[in-house]
């Protein structure tokens, strides 16, 4: 195929830095035979350590960033356990799925898709049941709501619930409370902005304990074969798998940005994009779904009744700017643009933001 200029402005998988792209080129080590490869992946797990802001274990799976979520549910729910998710929006709500999946009892607890939720109403639910672990959405990326999750994970963690928590389009881009969380889980090709195929996880001494007391069904989507995992100089302990070592060297690139940045330039940074293209779609008459206490940092989603498909093809054919539509039964009503990663400039989203004004200026 032929190499393309188009700007991608998706709310991910995102465009690549440079560096990004030389380093998955690298000759790869060979992670099962030659021990420098442990050194290595030690590096790789204390730059992923600082970007999640946490002393908890940190994993990497290879397999794209919905692997995480099933893998969370898969290691963590017993058959017939309860489990509360919380949702306000199409992955909340898939949460509650992957629990009857593999054997729970989801109990959906649910809010408008552009509200959040309300803690005392969280809390009656909470005494009600007898639930094991809660899932939530830190960021719904299909309507660019950003979820205040800090007193709800209090109240979890005070009940003593497990919690699980996506954050796939926020870690990176805004800051996550991961010290209330039990399992974070993050992916590579969102605020990280490396190629897909990668799902990250912070793992506190409590969730890897209730991992140890269930029964675990399958192997690959398991956190079990990772628990307890001793990287050690002398004579490591080889990994459960053979890795993806050229994404994991594209994430490794990822990292080092970011941390180079510096982790308070970068959330600023993302703030600065996303108010910017908010205020942008105003001044075209694109109302943002997410209430302005609720936009995400990384990803807006504009109203668009009816026209979302279309406006989304004639942008790229016409323009060069792929972004996105909604999901669901928001698909043909939203048009996401994804100021994340590379993306989250001001430069990126006056060029996404100039072509789309462009566009509905000549329709």
């Amino acid at each position: 195929m032929d190499e393309r200029d188009d700007l991608l402005m998706t709310p991910g998988p995102t465009e690549l830095p440079p560096a990004v792209r030389e380093a998955m080129s690298r000759p790869p080590l060979n992670p099962d035979v030659q021990p420098e490869f442990a050194d290595y992946y030690r590096s790789l797990l204390d730059k992923l350590a600082s970007v999640y802001r946490t002393d908890d274990d940190v994993v990497v799976l290879a397999g794209e960033g919905i692997l995480g979520l099933e893998a969370a549910v898969a290691s963590l729910v017993d058959d017939g356990e309860e489990v509360l998710s919380l949702a306000n929006g199409t992955y909340g709500e898939g949460f509650a799925d992957f629990v009857t999946t593999h054997g729970g009892e989801p109990t959906l607890h649910e809010a408008p898709f552009d509200a959040g939720f309300d803690v005392e109403s969280v809390k009656a639910a909470v005494e009600d049941g007898d639930y094991a672990v809660a899932t939530l959405v830190h960021c719904e990326t299909p309507t660019g709501v950003l979820n205040d999750i800090e007193e709800l994970l209090g109240v979890l963690q005070d009940a003593g619930v497990v919690t699980v928590v996506d954050a796939v389009s926020s870690l990176g881009g805004t800051p996550v409370p991961t010290d209330r969380i039990d399992v974070c889980l993050g992916a590579s090709q969102k605020c990280l902005s490396s190629p897909p195929g990668l799902t990250t996880l912070s793992v506190s001494d409590r969730a890897w304990e209730k991992v140890a007391a269930t029964d675990q069904g399958g192997f690959y989507a398991s956190l079990e074969p990772w628990r307890g995992l001793d990287l050690a100089d002398e004579d490591p302990d080889m990994l459960p798998y053979t890795h993806a070592v050229s994404n994991l060297y594209a994430l490794e690139a990822s990292l080092d940005l970011l941390l180079d940045e510096g982790l308070g330039s970068v959330f600023e940074r993302h703030e600065a994009a996303a108010e910017r293209c908010r205020e942008r779609g105003r001044d075209l008459g694109l109302e943002p779904f997410a209430p302005e206490s609720m936009a995400s940092p990384t990803v807006t989603a504009f109203e668009i009744e009816g026209r979302a498909d279309e406006i989304r093809d004639r942008l790229e054919a016409d323009r060069g700017v792929v972004v996105a539509t909604g999901l669901g039964e928001h698909a043909e009503d939203l048009l996401r643009v994804g100021h994340m990663g590379y993306g989250a400039t001001i430069e990126r989203v006056d060029q996404t933001m100039d072509a789309l004004g462009a566009m509905l200026e000549a329709s």
